[in-house]
């Protein structure tokens, strides 16, 4: 089970105990990947590589989301596109 935070809102900590909670998945799947033959510099690159990624998802999610609401309060306002 994963640990949540200790409090719902922002605290000192709270990276901190997110690493914690995340620390055992981490783990798990590195020796998992290491069980199957890939090497630890192979699978850290990885890792690095799909967090990398992800930012730019999560980026690139953001302006569309943006570009939306921005579109939908042009149609609420009457203006064509």
């Amino acid at each position: 089970m994963i640990s949540p935070p200790r409090h719902a809102s922002a605290y000192p900590d709270r990276e901190i105990d997110c690493q914690e909670a995340m620390e055992p998945g981490f783990q798990a799947i590195v020796d998992c990947m290491l069980e199957a033959g890939w090497t630890r510099g192979e699978v850290i690159r990885s890792l690095r590589r799909l967090i990398a990624a992800d930012n730019v998802t999560q980026k690139e999610n953001a302006r569309v989301e943006a570009e939306l609401a921005i579109a939908r309060a042009m149609l609420r306002a009457g203006k064509a596109l």
